[in-house]
């Protein structure tokens, strides 16, 4: 499994640290449920996500994920400060949750109902708790 990170902002993103949780994260998944075999994050401002989000989805909003089957996943940098603020955490623990919520997605999670979403929260969380310890 091929993981890069582009980091299409100014923010210092420790890349290290989010190889190891999506190469974590993809263990406990296993890696047969993924469509592909490269795997792309790539770290945008607001007006870059949105643009995505209207295009591929027809939502003209920003979100804080975003992730396509073909292997790349979008992180909106101001919306994880944001979230990282609001929930108390650091921006690194933020964007790591966010890298495991795209990776869900790749391995065919779906939030878009309240009851998927749920499911998928669980996991995320089931994760992060793993890498962590």
């Amino acid at each position: 499994m091929n993981f890069e990170i582009n980091n299409l902002t100014k923010a210092r993103i420790d890349k290290k640290f989010l190889k190891k949780v999506a190469q974590k994260t993809l263990r406990i998944l296993s890696r047969n449920k993924l469509k592909t075999k490269e795997i792309s994050m790539v770290v945008v401002g607001d007006a870059k996500i949105k643009g995505l989000n209207k295009k591929y989805l027809n939502k003209s909003e920003v979100t804080d994920v975003l992730a396509f089957d073909y292997g790349e996943i979008f992180i909106c940098l101001p919306q994880a400060k944001k979230q990282a603020k609001d929930l108390g955490h650091s921006l690194k623990q933020e964007i790591a949750i966010l890298l495991i919520h795209g990776l869900l997605h790749l391995a065919g999670y779906n939030d878009e109902s309240s009851k998927n979403y749920n499911i998928m929260l669980k996991k995320q969380n089931q994760i992060w708790e793993k890498i962590i310890l």
